[in-house]
């Protein structure tokens, strides 16, 4: 007894939940306003006209205005007159547009002050049937009902569009039958066209025919003999209609209608689609495709799996029978390794096929996850994970040992560099020479500009490039935060922000196993962020998101896609739900991006440091080239003296004082020369005649 009263509450609970999450969570959708199609059915003659009206229906809330775009198939119906006599619209922002050609219909109109209606009659078409087959009259996407809010709010959400069937008309004449398209509402592959038909009430005195692309057609006056019969060869795909009446008494009778639908031509060309290719180590690809057909159009696809390899064994479901019926994506059951031709067969409504065929291949994973066992490489190892976590453990310490001695290796390349700045201490022989050159200066008298020279010469090769990119493209929102790692019991959300406040974001979900696309639409807030939440669970499978911003009419590119998995069985932490492969599978992949990010990391620091040090060395060359030349000019300036102090010699008029300094000078002068070397710039073939002065 507690055990059933304990379920009873939960299901009461259960109910109420239920109850209060479609009252309070959802309530735009559930009372959001309607536009419908009246009558939503109906039946109807070639030739004839008839009246469609849209409504709208408000669901208590005040409106006031409406943008409408309606679709109708232009080959089938006509629009005679937009009519816009009764109407709960005040104001017609815009002259009613219709184009019989497009099939297309459009209506603006403004509801001063606002209108809260349940039932209201928007405007009145009437159409005037062309041809037999389907018309479908509907509401387009970019259709909208505004609220009387002040911003101009679209809550249109729901609307019903309208089926119609169009046939010829009630024969009459002769009642007329065909034994190869008998039926005038199926399409046929046969190009001959035979035709038996026989007078309802008594004997004709002569029929007159016709056959033509005009449903309405009269034939003549001119009977064709009184043969109850007649083929026609060789017709051209669409749609022929056959007119007949029959003379009595001198008197033409009724006209009988009868259509005959011809398509003879196969569907268009596709190709097959496998993923996650064609060449996979998946044991269970998913293969898709799709196509079209001009006239009576696709009616559905047949598929083979052919086995290509002795090694491999034939699909299960396609063994007994060549082709089996599916839909536009296939799941074949587990295969074996090897090569398979996928065969795929699209028929058309008229019985014509096409046929593609795409080659499989199931080849051994390189890398692939074995449960609670390990990585397996090949056919060849399997690492149990303890070890592969131990071995990758090495390598992350490893690489991060490598990644502090290169990020040493660049911050030792930048004080270095910086340490060539006026303002720092200069590398110890640098520093040397430099000493030497300001010692010889000051006994010789030279110029400052020497060393100016030489921290010109150190630092003319700094630049600083500055690149600035301009114009503005609307950039796809970017996702934050996705439910990761979900179970079929958890719901699914994200979240992101985008560039703009107040923008269009568009979701989309894909299901990599049944193709199946659904997209939801929402706005970000003042800030640029924006949130979903899915209001159901999802089936266990992977899936793929991405989004695309919406701004006016301005569409973002679509955003990078992003993989989810909803998992059948998980392993429960706390709220979270794991299942085993997929803890193991991001373990190593955590371990994989920490590798790969070391190496970046290294690779980036490598680079960088290398440029420093060739900066640096860079510098320190053209330092010493600054230096060699000023030593130059001091071998130039002391063989001058020197031969002031030779023609004073010559004269006989040297003193004591004065063969003291020519020794100096002799000694002074074989110190610079060894300093220069022989490669430096020789001052008597005049390379420093601006140095005249010093």
């Amino acid at each position: 007894m507690p055990d059933i009263k304990t379920s009873k509450r939960s299901g009461n609970v259960f109910i109420l939940f239920t109850f209060l999450a479609l009252f309070f969570l959802s309530p735009a959708k559930l009372f959001a306003s309607t536009l419908s199609v009246k009558p939503v059915t109906g039946a109807f003659t070639v030739g004839s006209v008839f009246d469609v009206s849209l409504f709208l229906d408000t669901k208590g809330k005040s409106v006031n205005a409406v943008d409408i775009s309606l679709a109708f198939p232009p080959d089938k119906l006509q629009i005679t007159s937009p009519s816009t006599g009764k109407s709960i619209i005040g104001i017609w922002t815009a002259a009613p547009k219709f184009d019989n050609a497009t099939g297309k219909v459009e209506l603006q109109g403004g509801i001063p002050g606002g209108i809260n209606v349940s039932d209201g009659l928007v405007t009145t078409l009437s159409f005037r049937v062309k041809s037999v087959g389907e018309g479908i009259v509907k509401f387009l996407d970019d259709s909208r009902v505004l609220l009387n809010d002040g911003l101009g709010t679209d809550d249109l959400t729901q609307t019903q569009n309208g089926i119609f069937e169009l046939t010829l008309p009630p024969p009459e004449g002769p009642i007329v039958v065909s034994e190869t398209h008998p039926s005038q509402f199926i399409w046929y592959a046969n190009r001959t066209l035979v035709l038996r038909w026989e007078n309802k009430d008594s004997d004709a005195e002569g029929y007159s025919y016709m056959l033509s692309d005009d449903p309405t057609a009269v034939p003549d006056d001119i009977s064709e003999g009184k043969k109850t019969s007649v083929a026609y060869g060789n017709l051209s795909d669409g749609i022929h209609y056959f007119h007949i009446k029959s003379l009595r008494e001198g008197i033409w009778g009724g006209i009988t209608h009868f259509s005959a639908k011809i398509d003879s031509s196969a569907p268009a060309d596709f190709p097959i689609y496998i993923s996650p290719s064609a060449r996979t180590s998946s044991k269970q690809p998913i293969i898709q495709f799709i196509t079209t057909d001009a006239l009576s159009g696709v009616d559905h696809y047949e598929i083979k799996v052919v086995s290509l390899s002795p090694t491999a064994t034939e699909v299960p479901e396609t063994s007994g029978q060549f082709f089996i019926e599916t839909g536009t994506s296939y799941i074949p059951a587990t295969l074996a390794l090897g090569d398979y031709d996928v065969l795929v067969r699209a028929y058309d409504k008229a019985g014509n096929f096409k046929e593609a065929a795409q080659r499989l291949a199931i080849t051994t994973p390189i890398f692939e996850f074995i449960g609670e066992t390990g990585l397996r490489i090949g056919n060849f190892v399997t690492i149990p994970w303890l070890y592969l976590y131990i071995s990758l453990g090495f390598i992350l310490i490893g690489l991060g040992y490598v990644a502090f001695r290169v990020r040493r290796w660049r911050k030792n390349m930048h004080l270095k560099v910086d340490s060539l700045s006026p303002e720092k201490v200069l590398p110890r022989h640098i520093q040397e020479q430099l000493n030497e050159l300001k010692a010889y200066r000051k006994k010789y008298g030279m110029k400052t500009v020497i060393i100016f020279l030489v921290f010109m010469s150190m630092f003319s090769f700094f630049r600083s490039v500055n690149a600035q990119d301009s114009g503005i493209n609307l950039s796809p929102p970017i996702i934050s935060n996705i439910s990761q790692n979900i179970s079929n019991e958890e719901i699914f959300y994200v979240s992101g922000s985008t560039d703009f406040a107040e923008t269009s974001v568009i979701i989309y979900l894909q299901n990599l196993k049944t193709g199946e696309t659904q997209s939801e639409t929402i706005k970000s807030d003042k800030n640029g962020t924006w949130f979903y939440h899915h209001p159901t669970t999802l089936s266990p499978g992977d899936y793929i998101l991405w989004t695309q911003g919406k701004l006016g009419d301005e569409l973002s590119p679509p955003g990078p896609q992003a993989k989810m998995s909803v998992k059948r069985t998980a392993v429960q932490f706390g709220f979270s739900r794991l299942s085993y492969e997929t803890l193991y599978l991001l373990t190593s992949i955590a371990f994989f991006l920490g590798i790969l990010g070391l190496l970046a990391y290294i690779i980036l620091h490598s680079y960088h440091a290398r440029k420093k040090y060739q900066e640096f060395q860079r510098a320190v060359q053209e330092a010493e080239e600054s230096i060699r030349r000023g030593f130059a000019v001091l071998k130039r300036d002391v063989e001058a003296e020197l031969a002031i102090i030779h023609k004073a010699k010559t004269a006989g008029a040297l003193s004591a004082e004065d063969k003291e300094k020519e020794a100096h000078l002799l000694k002074d002068l074989d110190a610079i020369q060894k300093r220069i070397g022989k490669e430096i710039w020789d001052i008597e073939h005049g390379v420093f005649p601006h140095h005249q002065g010093l």
